[in-house]
Parts: structure tokens; C-alpha cells; sequence
């Protein structure tokens, strides 16, 4: 089994959540197969990559999906597109709006012109991806309208997501038919997500 591991913003490849995934199930699950890849690039290149990804290891085993956050969001695109299972940790159901808060930090002179150009950087995020916004365009171009493969489709939330509003994550794909599952307490990072493992691991494997 192959299991893609999509990072969120201001992360990378590295990710605490995607090498403690890929370390527990070298220890207790060999057979599973963790890939990290980083996605630092423009929303449209990550779509493809991942679309990519999908369709080359699926040819040779089942292949699960598995993001948080913003990854969380290309996972349930990802899925639309491939019908690839897919595991949502906090997902991002609405990026066209939450990453609209880069807009107001830009650095241009805006007395000299009040529309901003397409190669205006309006944030680099911690792995280097600079956000233009023309991002900002395709994410409001590609809004998470439905789910297409709900059956397929599991979400993980906590109540205690400081930057993302749980409850309209839970409203979406409940709406769509997606199973959801709702934790007390906790933050939009999951720091607990080596405790969760055991039941990550389970949960991924009913989406087979």
C-alpha cells in the first residue's frame, strides 16, 4: 500500500506529522509505502504533481491520500479528480478566502497603482513558496464545491483549531456524505499526532 503524505502551508516535505507517519509504519507497518512530497509551488503545479503521483502508484498497488490543512484541500481535489482514497486532517475548505489575509501584507507602492500585478509576491511561506495573486485567483477558480467519492473520503478534526473554523469543515463533507470524526480540544497542528497513529492507520484502512 502506498500512502501520500500532502504537507499544509508553511511546511514542506519534512513535515513533523509527515516523518512520524513515515517512521511508524516502517516500524510497524513495512509493507506501507509513505511518500512525502514537497509542494511548495504554484496551486496549479501541485494539482498536476499529486494527479501524477496518484496515477503512477496506483498502477502498482492501492494508494491513499492523506493531508492537513491546505493538504488537506489538495487531497479532497486530488480525490475528485483520481477517486483516490482520502484521510483530511483540519482540512482547508476554503483557501480563496482564508489566504486572502496575504493580500494585506504586500509590499508595493501602492500610491503609484491600486491593482496588483500577477507576479506580485504577496507572502513566501516557510518552505518557500511565494504566494502571487494569481494563486489566489486559481484557488477561487477551484472552490471545493462537492465531494465526489464521499465514501472514499475520511475526516479528522479538533475542535480546538485555533486558525481554521472546525464546524464549517464538519458542515462540508457531512453535507457530501464523508465520514467525519470530531476530537475535543487540540490545536490546527495536531500535536498529539503520534498518540493518533494507531487509529490514522485504522481509519485509512476503511477508506480501502
Amino acid at each position: 500500500m502506498n500512502l501520500i503524505y500532502i504537507h499544509g502551508l508553511d511546511s514542506d516535505a519534512n513535515s513533523t506529522k509527515g516523518v512520524l507517519l513515515e517512521k511508524y509504519c516502517q516500524r510497524h507497518y513495512p509493507d506501507i509505502n509513505v511518500y512525502r512530497p514537497n509542494l511548495n509551488s504554484a496551486p496549479e503545479q501541485v494539482f498536476e504533481q499529486l494527479v501524477k503521483l496518484v496515477t503512477e502508484l496506483s498502477r502498482e498497488d492501492k494508494t491513499l491520500l492523506i493531508g492537513s490543512s491546505l493538504g488537506g484541500y489538495f487531497s479532497t481535489l486530488v480525490s475528485n479528480h483520481t477517486g483516490c482514497p482520502a484521510l483530511l486532517l483540519n482540512p482547508s475548505t476554503q483557501p480563496h478566502i482564508t489566504l486572502q489575509r496575504f493580500s494585506d501584507t504586500l509590499v508595493s507602492n501602492q500610491e503609484s497603482s491600486d491593482e496588483l500585478s500577477h507576479s506580485d509576491v504577496l507572502h513566501t511561506t516557510a518552505g518557500g513558496w511565494n504566494i502571487t495573486p494569481s494563486d489566489l485567483q486559481w484557488f477561487a477558480d477551484h472552490q471545493l464545491l462537492a465531494v465526489n467519492y464521499p465514501d472514499k473520503v475520511a475526516v479528522l478534526l479538533k475542535k480546538g483549531d485555533e486558525l481554521l473554523n472546525s464546524e464549517l469543515s464538519k458542515a462540508f463533507y457531512q453535507s457530501q456524505g464523508a465520514s467525519v470524526a470530531v476530537q475535543a480540544g487540540g490545536d490546527h497542528r495536531f500535536s498529539d499526532f503520534g498518540e493518533q497513529l494507531p487509529k490514522v492507520i485504522d481509519m485509512l484502512q476503511q477508506l480501502l
